[in-house]
């Protein structure tokens, strides 16, 4: 059986998937061939010819074998993965839309598909449609109850605290990060730059997962996955991609596990009742609550509870009845008079939290 962490394994993705143990990926990315079924080469207005995908790996003979071979690569990374694991497939207009449909069809359950809007595209030299600016990354767990992993607050924190959309733009692959084969030419004609896999790996993942990229290239995936302190599983077949990949990781830093730290979601933090706020002297019985506006005043009970008036509950309870509204977040709702004027409760949690985590 073949190890199934920390290398690259040459041969066709298929049969290496199939080789490899059931449930050995906590993720999967793929970038698979997208079937451009180019004609004749491109050519610039000034006849200068683009230098595009031209390889035999990313031609077939028509849609149901490529139909086929997408059933079969898809079908061998599910068995790969973890059942509460996740994949992320990228794509243009030409194949994207059959590979949503095999993904559904093979049970994945579609979260996203997001819009990599590119800040640098290649125009559209004949003029006969609109410039191809965008690809398609679909991001599906394993199935519908697949408890997946997602770090929400850490996006919205790589976004400068805001909220992660499903367009992201960023820039192709050129210049120095641009890897180069012995003849000083680009190395892989779909290299993808480093930060969408940063992001990608960054958001649905955790340090020290494996993350199995079936159609390696030049190694992006691993590169990222190196950085962020994952482990990687790379497949391909292609003897230059191959050198070239193993080149570039064998240079690749490796995040110091000391520092991956991220912001993490309230849920993964430790469950603080409202009681204990109170246990260890935050608050006394008799402190007074107030809303944002101070309409409301609430008076603290020693087992935790809240009195406004003839209401009396817990502090989400009393926020929502005050408010007549189905919830409410009491933590952010009810605040406390101070000398820099209203401060939430959140605050006496965080401060807790902290002590308890060390």
């Amino acid at each position: 059986m073949l190890q199934a962490e920390d290398q690259i394994l040459s041969g066709d993705c298929i049969d290496v998937m199939r080789a490899l143990p059931a449930g050995c990926a906590d993720l999967v990315f793929a970038d698979p061939p997208y079937n451009l079924q180019l004609g004749a080469g491109l050519t610039r207005p000034d006849q200068s010819r683009v230098d595009g995908v031209e390889e035999d790996w990313d031609k077939f003979q028509d849609f149901a074998a490529y139909d086929a071979f997408t059933r079969a690569w898809m079908g061998a990374a599910r068995d790969c993965l973890k059942e509460d694991g996740a994949l992320w497939v990228i794509g243009a207009y030409h194949n994207i839309f059959r590979v949503g449909t095999i993904l559904q069809d093979l049970g994945f359950w579609i979260l996203n598909d997001i819009v990599w809007r590119k800040t640098n595209p290649m125009p559209n030299f004949k003029g006969t449609r609109f410039t191809n600016a965008h690809e398609t990354l679909i991001w599906a767990a394993k199935s519908k109850t697949s408890k997946y992993t997602f770090h929400y607050h850490a996006l919205k924190m790589l976004n400068d605290d805001l909220q992660m959309r499903s367009d992201w733009s960023l820039p192709l692959c050129t210049g120095s990060e641009r890897e180069k084969g012995p003849d000083g030419r680009k190395a892989h004609p779909t290299q993808k730059p480093e930060a969408l896999l940063h992001r990608i790996i960054l958001a649905t993942s955790r340090p020290g997962d494996a993350v199995l990229d079936p159609f390696f290239g030049t190694g992006t995936t691993g590169a990222a996955a190196r950085r962020l302190g994952r482990r990687y599983i790379g497949i391909e077949r292609d003897a230059g991609y191959l050198d070239v990949a193993r080149s570039r990781l064998a240079g690749a830093p490796r995040a110091d596990a000391n520092a991956l730290g991220m912001t993490k979601s309230p849920k993964e933090e430790p469950r603080i009742p409202f009681g204990h706020i109170i246990e260890q002297g935050y608050l006394s019985a008799g402190d007074v609550l107030v809303s944002p506006d101070r309409r409301w005043r609430a008076s603290v009970r020693p087992d935790g509870s809240l009195a406004c008036g003839e209401l009396t509950g817990s502090i989400h309870r009393v926020g929502a009845q005050v408010q007549q509204a189905p919830t409410c977040n009491g933590w952010s709702f009810w605040h406390v008079e101070t000398d820099h004027g209203l401060e939430p409760i959140d605050h006496f949690r965080r401060d807790l939290r902290s002590k308890i985590n060390g």
